[in-house]
């Protein structure tokens, strides 16, 4: 039986809220000032005109220290709510474009798709940018049903592999590797393209017929030019930091101060991110925790399928997904 799923309402406009957040945080400015000022004998806030308004801290201002991964003198990064911003953070702080950046790294210059920067940043995480190096062109003739690839995206418009499958058409490719960027399949480009579209644009390939990837490698250090990167199983890439909290990365709003995933969190998490590869195709760590964060208060999996259309809508997850997804987060409850 089908579950109750519903069209995803328009998209909010990502000002819409702001008035309201603002007035939030001065009436939570304003409460914290009348005992300060009633005690000092001054006029209490809200009163009257006399006391001005407080400063609105609607933004993180954490400060995350940087490097290029294939060296250079560090910078630091602050007041960033999103992964864009943080490139462009990046781009000032590094001395580049913010569009020349793949991906980064936490804690490692290497490229180690297990401490991918997703959506959370350890407090104390070191970030390492991964730039555009090498272009290359490569021509595949699709032998097999599976090409062996796993996509991911860097959450600012570029896709990339985030894993070889051992023994994969992909992986005899010794020319593609873990990390590389797609700009181009069969001429098309997809700069800009979500990783779940890429991914389908590259499961539609026809089987015994010619195809081109047009890839550029992130730029490497000298000690490691020799390194493909082959895949096993990872480890969720969110559960990088120090074990004293992450700011959380938000697709929409602000980035928040979040405690570390409990133990069921970060298996459901894991869970789900398994079911998104085998799936789609793609490994996304941070839609991994928006969905487990849509279904572990949920009574049943109409209410969660009703959560998901109209928070991610634009994926058009399967009823067959959506179910499995449920019983991932349901086991991890369980402890199973």
């Amino acid at each position: 039986m089908p579950l109750g799923r519903r069209r995803k309402a328009a998209p909010l406009m990502e000002q819409e809220d702001e008035a309201e957040v603002e007035a939030e945080a001065r009436e939570r400015w304003l409460e914290a000032e009348r005992p300060r000022a009633a005690a000092a004998g001054g006029p209490v806030a809200g009163s009257g005109p006399t006391l001005a308004p407080g400063p609105r801290p609607l933004r993180p201002r954490l400060a995350f220290h940087t490097q290029l991964a294939h060296g250079s003198a560090t910078g630091r990064v602050e007041g960033f709510t999103n992964v864009r911003e943080l490139y462009t953070k990046l781009g000032l702080a590094l001395g580049l474009q913010p569009a020349e950046i793949i991906f980064c790294t936490l804690n490692t210059h290497k490229v180690d798709m297990d401490k991918l920067l997703g959506g959370q940043i350890g407090l104390e995480d070191f970030i390492f940018a991964h730039v555009k190096g090498q272009k290359k062109e490569v021509e595949i003739f699709k032998s097999e049903d599976a090409l062996g690839l796993t996509i991911t995206d860097n959450g600012a418009g570029y896709a990339f592999i985030k894993r070889i499958k051992e023994g994969s058409l992909i992986d005899r490719m010794q020319v593609v590797k873990v990390g590389d960027l797609i700009e181009t399949i069969n001429g098309q480009n997809v700069i800009g393209s979500r990783h779940f579209e890429v991914a389908k644009l590259l499961k539609g390939l026809v089987k015994g017929q010619l195809f081109t990837l047009r890839l550029v490698e992130p730029l490497k250090a000298f000690d490691m030019i020799s390194q493909r990167s082959k895949v096993g199983k990872s480890a969720s890439s969110g559960q990088v930091g120090t074990g004293k909290g992450t700011l959380r990365l938000r697709a929409k709003g602000i980035a928040t101060v979040e405690d570390e995933p409990s133990a069921f969190e970060e298996k459901a998490i894991e869970k789900v991110d398994d079911l998104l590869e085998n799936y789609m195709g793609i490994r996304d760590t941070e839609l991994a925790t928006t969905m487990v964060d849509l279904g572990k208060n949920r009574r049943n999996p109409d209410e969660f399928a009703q959560a998901l259309d109209e928070e991610l809508g634009d994926f058009a997850f399967p009823d067959e997904f959506v179910f499995d997804v449920w019983g991932a987060i349901g086991d991890a409850k369980a402890g199973r």
